[in-house]
């Protein structure tokens, strides 16, 4: 399978300000480009380990108008990352957007019978599609699980963020994936998740958005904090423009029941 991937995003710079990026997919592609200026002018950037493959963008940027273009071109799959035990103790904790230890309670009475974990993430993932209504610009930056189980609507991360506090407060490892995801509709960045079953690294959505198996990884982490296109570390940008396309030369159907390992 062959998948073509873009991002163009653009921002106003009011204060010099720090950026890590994260739009580039995990590997690296083999045909790619990023390019980045302000007032037309080329910005240098740093290229950083954000473990699992993933590639963090390190830039200081000067006040004024920045521009961020890529592409990527991706033939085949790819290896899935696995970081050993320490992952797996790792996204069993609670994190910042899934307060998995604030929801005990209701995994156990959701999903306390379900003794296999292939059967609860399944379970779990089903519970979160059927729970959620997805609504553009209902949630906030700030929001967590918890808040997206009060409210009952979401996007993509809200989702994620409650699928992966329900499998973590039964104990099933559970991480955060960014990825370009060809037939999405909405097109954008996606959030999906990777629950640990039977010794691989599983990849679910609960809101069914997208063939998975056309998913191209990007970051991969506890959760949108780990993950996020871009952290304004200090300064002052106000993002202005975002564009996210992803096509595959032959989108794949997509059965929920099917085993999908994110490549």
């Amino acid at each position: 399978m062959r998948r073509t991937v873009t991002a163009h995003l653009a921002a106003d710079v009011a204060d010099p300000a720090l950026l890590a990026l994260q739009v580039a997919v995990a590997g690296p592609a083999p045909t790619e480009q990023l390019v980045v200026t302000s007032d037309g002018a080329p910005v240098p950037m740093r290229e950083i380990d954000g473990g699992h493959g993933g590639r963090v963008h390190a830039l200081d940027i000067p006040a004024g108008h920045l521009v961020i273009d890529y592409n990527a071109t991706v033939h085949g799959s790819r290896a899935v990352p696995h970081g050993g035990e320490s992952d797996l103790l790792e996204y069993r904790r609670p994190s910042r957007y899934c307060p998995s230890d604030k929801l005990l309670a209701i995994a156990a009475n959701e999903f306390g019978a379900i003794g296999d974990d292939a059967e609860l993430v399944a379970a779990v993932t089903t519970w979160v599609h059927d729970r959620l209504v997805y609504t553009g610009g209902s949630s906030g930056p700030t929001d967590d699980a918890v808040d997206t189980l009060l409210l009952a609507a979401g996007v993509c991360r809200d989702y994620a963020h409650l699928v992966l506090s329900l499998l973590r407060a039964r104990d099933v490892p559970a991480r955060l994936a960014a990825v370009y995801a060809p037939g999405l509709d909405p097109m954008d960045f996606h959030a999906v998740v990777e629950a640990w079953v039977d010794g691989a690294w599983r990849l679910v959505d609960a809101t069914g958005l997208a063939p998975r198996a056309s998913m191209l990884r990007i970051a991969t982490g506890r959760d949108a904090a780990d993950t996020a296109f871009m952290t304004t570390h200090r300064g002052a940008v106000t993002l202005t423009e975002m564009t996210v396309t992803a096509t595959a030369d032959d989108l794949p159907f997509d059965d929920p029941a099917t085993v999908v390992e994110l490549r």
